[in-house]
């Protein structure tokens, strides 16, 4: 039997009832039993200064940086804004691109984006995986999970009461997993 896979998640929004995060904590839910997901907080990361980079890097993101090397996935889970990703997920991606040794260089990884709009998220995440590519990233293609219109898919607690959703998530972690131990061999 092989040892559990460590994926840790960045979600983009930092709002208390976010969709995004509650993506992710069904995600956990719905992930095969043999993957941990550890959600990682984004919140302290102070504005990239590039003056604070290298030695004098924020301690904040030196450990993130440690968290996301050690981790065998990334997955990733975005709203969108003005047709991108958030500002706060930009900031976290700019300040962990610039680390040495780069933390996301060939990690496989996933997407999920929750939006109140009727696309889903669908323009933040192809803005996203055309960012990654410059850090070696290497996404699941299938199946991509874009939740429109989450205020209706969740609970005010946040719980995912949307069987289809549910069930894309669940195939998207299956895919991740399935694919991050093809890329170990």
């Amino acid at each position: 039997m092989s040892r559990k896979l460590q994926i840790v998640a960045l979600s983009g929004s930092l709002r208390a009832g976010s969709y995004n995060s509650a993506a992710i904590r069904a995600a956990m839910a719905l992930a095969p039993q043999d993957c941990d997901i550890e959600l990682l907080d984004i919140s302290q990361l102070p504005l990239y200064n590039e003056e604070l980079d290298g030695e004098h890097a924020p301690k904040a993101v030196l450990a993130l940086a440690k968290k996301i090397a050690s981790a065998d996935a990334l997955l990733f889970a975005t709203p969108e804004y003005n047709y991108s990703i958030s500002g706060v997920l930009k900031n976290a991606i700019d300040w962990l691109s610039r680390q040495k040794p780069q933390p996301f260089s060939d990690k496989p990884a996933a997407i999920i984006s929750a939006s109140m709009g009727i696309l889903g998220g669908v323009r933040a995440q192809y803005q996203l995986r055309q960012m990654m590519v410059s850090m070696d990233v290497h996404f699941v293609n299938k199946p991509e999970v874009m939740i429109a219109q989450a205020h209706e898919k969740f609970s005010e607690l946040g719980e995912l009461n949307d069987s289809q959703t549910a069930e894309f998530i669940e195939k998207l972690m299956l895919a991740l997993t399935d694919w991050t131990r093809r890329l170990q061999r």
